[in-house]
This record gives structure tokens, sequence and C-alpha cells, in this order.
């Protein structure tokens, strides 16, 4: 990964971290093909750096704000990691203007709703709520530009799955971005179902 070729504004960012000293693998691997557009299943332990990974290669894809529609959606296990991942957001996306909102199975619909039409470029998730607020037309998707799973051996798992297939069926030309800590055999199935040029990158062999 070289700083040289990333948005200004995210390596600034990156910098004020502390990250730029000694990239990780997963990060010299994916965030190359992120940026060129590819759609990437990632295998990696925990603790690998796979949060920092997808904060940057989003950030990186969208840039700055543009507009009212959300242009990323991410999807996560649980209420505790949104908020992680939001936070790791807040803190390399600090000299951009990104928009970023987080969204729970036990929060306020309504409340939820009415701010994602308020306007944001990152919509951060659980699979359920992302579900409800899409059966109950809170998530605006004609600007969607990225669909990102984290936990992904978690979510395909418990039968979350149907809402990552809903929303990549919604655009031919949405980029996936899939990361797990290791492989779950339904990752078969999604390679299957959601017919794209995967890219695997497995760390933990």
């Amino acid at each position: 990964m070289k700083l040289k070729k990333l948005y200004p504004e995210l390596v600034s960012g990156i910098i004020d971290q502390g990250f730029d000293k000694e990239p990780k693998e997963i990060q010299t691997d994916c965030i190359p093909k992120i940026k060129s557009g590819a759609d990437l299943l990632v295998i990696a332990p925990e603790g690998s750096g796979k949060t920092t990974t997808i904060v940057i290669g989003v950030i990186q894809q969208l840039k700055e704000a543009f507009e009212e529609a959300p242009r990323a959606i991410v999807l996560v296990g649980n209420k505790e990691k949104a908020f992680e991942l939001e936070e790791q957001f807040e803190l390399l996306g600090k000299h951009t203007n990104l928009r970023t909102f987080t969204v729970f199975d036990q929060g306020n619909l309504q409340y939820q709703k009415d701010t994602i039409y308020e306007g944001l470029d990152i919509l951060i998730g659980t699979p359920k709520r992302i579900n409800e607020l899409l059966s109950n037309t809170g998530i605006p998707c004609t600007k969607l530009k990225l669909l990102v799973v984290d936990d992904a051996e978690t979510i395909f798992p418990n039968r979350h799955h149907p809402v990552v297939y809903r929303i990549s069926d919604g655009s031919i030309k949405i980029q996936c971005l899939l990361f797990a800590n290791k492989w779950h055999e339904k990752f078969d199935d999604l390679t299957k179902r959601i017919e794209k040029n995967w890219v695997l990158i497995n760390t933990d062999c």
C-alpha cells in the first residue's frame, strides 16, 4: 500500500493515527485491489487489520461527501462492532467531509430512517436492522457503490445472508467486499449466487 497513491485527505488521517509506519499484509494485499474496483472475498484471522483495511478502502473509493443517498453500506455482526467501525471512520476520515451513521436492532427505526434521509455517505449496521430499513423504504439505494460485509463467517451461518443478496441484486455495478476471520462453506453459495469475478485473498494459510 503506497500512501502517495491514496486520496490526500485519507493519507493525512492515516499518518495522524500512525498507520503509515508498516502496513499490514492484508492492507498491502487488499487496498490496491479495492482501489481498482475488484470484488473481494478476504479471509484473515482476528487482529490482522481487517477493520482498518475496510475503513481505508471505503474512504479511498468515496473520497468526499456527495448528494444525500448513501454510497456505501457496511454490514457487521453486532452493535458493538458497528460503533467500533464508526469510530475508525471518524478517525481516519477526519480530514474528509464523509458522513457516517450507524443503525442497530434495538434503535428507534423511525429516527434511524429520518437520519438516513437527511443525507450521509456511509451507512454501518447490523443485517437485521438494515433489512428492516430496506423493507420500510428507509434506505435510498440509487447512489450505492459499495457493499461491505465484515464478520461474514457469522452473518452467513446465522441466516442473515439474504440481505447481502438483496442489496447486491439491486445494482449490477455495486462493488462487493466481504471479510471473514475464517472460511465458511456458505461462501461457496455466495460466489455462485452473486455472479462476479471474485478475488480471493486468504492470509490465514
